[in-house]
């Protein structure tokens, strides 16, 4: 048994998270497989990043490199093949060029709330997302996570960010743009009225209307932008 574990673990990549079911072995023997990965461990071959869970470290000229973000929570967005959650939050704020801080906090968007939890050195916790969590949502929905977390991003000034973020937006095209609005209206009122204002200011003639429709015009929002940068600020209530 010890050598089927082997052999299976050496064909896995590097920062591969395992558990005890990806051997082909009867599942009726888990506690020896169990047994023999925390020899492993112990032994140092091998790391454990969870209770039942393990990877195969890469050592580098600069240190041993943990797994990367999809292998530490693929478990908790994932299910039997469907997707059931999506990695967000400061992960998502570094990819994209938000923040230089790289994250041992992590975010994962959810329909249900869950606890946050623990894996090795991340805390991990969850963040409600009212809309369907689907393969083409999922890009927008991470664009605003960072429109309702604008004030939360780590190491960042809102000009700068304000920036990046319609560089972001101008990628879109137009049936993402129209999709993206949608997502929207079940944001926060401070997210609807940071994407009209984005949206206006990449297309003075982008129509907004379903946002500006939603807003409250006895609230406003705080987010420090210059208005040379995001125009039509007044219009969306941002100060």
């Amino acid at each position: 048994m010890t050598d089927i574990i082997r052999t299976t673990i050496s064909k896995f990549p590097f920062g591969f998270v395992f558990t005890p079911s990806d051997f082909p072995i009867d599942p009726g023997k888990q506690a020896s497989v169990n047994r023999i990965l925390n020899n492993m461990v112990a032994a140092g071959e091998i790391r454990r990043l969870s209770k039942g869970r393990f990877y195969k470290p890469k050592i580098t000229q600069f240190g041993e490199l943990p797994p990367d973000t999809y292998q530490i929570v693929k478990d908790l967005i994932e299910k039997n093949g469907k997707i059931t959650g999506y990695i967000t939050g400061y992960s998502v704020f570094n990819e994209l060029g938000l923040t230089t801080q790289v994250p041992f906090s992590l975010q994962i968007g959810v329909r249900n709330e869950k606890k946050a939890i623990r894996r090795d050195v991340y805390r991990i916790s969850f963040i409600k997302q009212q809309n369907a969590i689907t393969k083409e949502n999922i890009p927008l929905l991470r664009l605003l996570d960072c429109l309702r977390f604008f004030k939360n991003i780590p190491d960042a000034m809102p000009n700068e960010t304000c920036k990046r973020l319609l560089y972001l937006f101008s990628q879109l095209d137009k049936t993402q743009i129209v999709k993206v609005k949608k997502l929207a209206l079940k944001y926060n009122p401070s997210t609807i009225a940071l994407l009209g204002a984005l949206l206006q200011t990449l297309d003075k003639n982008e129509d907004t209307n379903m946002l500006l429709n939603k807003l409250n015009p006895q609230t406003s929002y705080k987010l420090g932008i210059s208005k040379e940068i995001l125009l039509n600020q007044e219009r969306w209530y941002i100060k």
